[in-house]
């Protein structure tokens, strides 16, 4: 892994499609909700009018990770 692409996942997930296309961010957290099963949901935040405002809401969540996982994880235990 280059310093580059470390640097760039540490901001945002990666995928790679089987088509060797790099997705990233919200459009990266859109096709796992596809490949997952949900399908209905990828479909709808995926469109043109909603994919501008999960870009948002995915770089207001990754840019405030701490704040995020006190509300969200706060019953887990590290193993």
């Amino acid at each position: 892994m280059t310093p580059a692409l470390r640097s760039a996942c540490a901001e945002a997930v990666h995928v790679v499609t089987a088509d060797d296309e790099v997705l990233r961010a919200g459009r990266a957290s859109v096709f796992v909700l596809d490949q997952l099963g949900f399908r209905r949901s990828a479909w709808l935040l995926g469109s043109r009018l909603l994919l501008p405002f999960v870009e948002v809401g995915y770089r207001i969540v990754a840019r405030n990770r701490k704040l995020f996982s006190k509300f969200f994880f706060r019953n887990e235990r590290p193993d």
